[in-house]
């Protein structure tokens, strides 16, 4: 059941008293640390489902152990810490109690023959770097000597980001808004099943459990439909689509109704709602999210193009509803403790898979998806974790185009793809009626399995940059 210490003191923009205690021990000792030359950074990674996180960190940690042993790979990184990186080391595991991020494994796959990507995020977990860097002058320097930061990294599935901007509704604000969607094509056809269930069930239905159980089988059914046959992304609550280690807890088993009330049925379904949000509020977003100091969200913006007008419009409400939520959730005690996303790093993904001329209309497209607001200083990114594509030229109808050119991932042959223009801003009605934009998969590049060299990306260097920059 929700803390009722978080009713009264929310509102005024307070945590549980316990947590206050927490939050305010944990910033004494960020100050403490970074008093002695020995800060510590931690950074969230998510983002939409397949939106490339996994191959995300892989490159990203590959890549800073790499500059760490003095390879130029991050060039935009080098010079916002002012070429002051020394060394990189990733720090052992010891007896932490949060799965590790498995590098090598990742690493491997991408050296494999064939190659192949790492498999999706189905779990919370963390790895740890170590940045050793000179001092900015010589006289803290020769006093102190060099400094060092310890980046922590979080991974965790993108379905449960979606989970933040349901913190803000109570349970008959959010019924009514996912039926909403739910009933509209082409969400409606794939969850008719659920639909009918949920519109025969009568006012007053009984709190029995085979009937709850039986509408969240249903519902359940009805978002992995949206997901993985339409390429739906405002899907929630995000432990439906991937409930982590825990399973299918009965916490979980609720779903919307078409007009909730105080008795039966509807009444344990708003009970198991509440304490869903409670559970997750007390168990991943106060103890994880908001102890990390910076945020990546990655979305497939050119997989959206590709999936339709539906898909599209759907992953542009995901990305304004996790925007605002970003935004919102910071208080303005949690400001003035230190806790809570000081900057969050938007960054459209998969970009080798347009030429490069294409690539800052990608970035409009983002930067008019996530909008402005104030609260939490945000930017906006076009990378590639991984290279897979070089920049050519095809004919179309007897005129040259940019396109690019990279090994097919379903039958292993180079080819030249002309991917189709990328629109500055949400598309016109017209522009689904012709196909503009087509997704190729291509078949990542064949990676040395140490690492030692770096993977080879797009704009991964600058995103850092923004994100971590200014504390090296």
């Amino acid at each position: 059941m929700p803390d009722p210490f978080d009713s009264l003191l929310r509102p005024l923009g307070l945590s549980r008293p316990f947590g206050l205690l927490r939050d305010a021990a944990w910033t004494a000792e960020q100050l403490g640390r970074s008093a002695l030359g020995q800060e510590r950074l931690r950074v969230a990674v998510t983002g939409l489902s397949r939106s490339g996180k996994t191959v995300f960190i892989t490159s990203l940690l590959a890549n800073l152990l790499a500059a760490g042993q003095g390879r130029r790979v991050l060039p935009a990184l080098e010079a916002a810490s002012g070429g002051r990186l020394r060394d990189v080391r990733l720090v052992p595991a010891v007896a932490q109690t949060v799965p590790r991020f498995d590098l090598p494994g990742h690493l491997a796959a991408l050296a494999a023959d064939p190659p192949a990507w790492p498999g999706r995020t189905e779990d919370l977990s963390t790895v740890e770097l170590t940045l050793t860097l000179e001092r900015s002058s010589w006289i803290g320097g020769g006093l102190l000597g060099r400094r060092t930061v310890t980046l922590e990294l979080l991974d965790y599935p993108g379905e449960w980001l979606l989970d933040l901007p349901m913190l803000s509704q109570d349970y008959a604000a959010w019924s009514a808004a996912t039926l909403d969607r739910l009933r509209r094509e082409p969400r409606a056809s794939a969850c008719a099943a659920f639909l009918s269930f949920v519109d025969a069930l009568p006012a007053a239905a009984p709190a029995e459990e085979a009937l709850a159980r039986r509408g969240y089988t249903l519902y359940r059914d009805a978002l992995r439909a949206c997901r993985d046959d339409l390429g739906m992304r405002l899907l929630q609550p995000g432990r439906a689509l991937n409930p982590g280690p825990r399973g299918e807890a009965p916490i979980l088993w609720f779903f919307p109704l078409p007009h909730p009330d105080d008795s039966g049925l509807s009444d344990l379904l708003r009970q198991r709602f509440d304490a869903y949000l409670a559970d997750q509020r007390e168990n991943f977003f106060e103890p994880y999210f908001r102890r990390f100091r910076r945020q990546a969200v990655l979305v497939d913006v050119l997989g959206a193009l590709h999936a339709g007008q539906a898909a599209f419009e759907d992953t542009a409400d995901a990305l304004a509803a996790i925007a605002a939520a970003l935004r919102e959730e910071e208080s303005w005690l949690d400001r003035l403790l230190g806790v809570g996303p000081e900057r969050v790093a938007f960054a459209a993904t998969k970009a080798d898979h347009v030429p490069s001329r294409q690539r800052d209309a990608l970035a409009a497209l983002l930067d008019s998806l996530v909008g402005t607001a104030p609260g939490t200083p945000s930017s906006v990114h076009v990378i590639a974790s991984v290279r897979c594509t070089e920049d050519d030229v095809a004919t179309l109808e007897g005129r040259p185009v940019a396109a690019v050119r990279g090994v097919l991932l379903e039958n292993g042959r180079s080819a030249r793809v002309y991917p189709g223009e990328v629109p500055l801003r949400p598309p016109e009605p017209g522009y689904w009626q012709h196909g503009f934009f087509r997704m190729p998969e291509f078949q990542p590049p064949r990676l040395d399995p140490a690492g030692t060299a770096g993977v080879p990306h797009i704009g991964l260097d600058t995103l850092l940059a923004r994100l971590i920059g200014d504390l090296l």
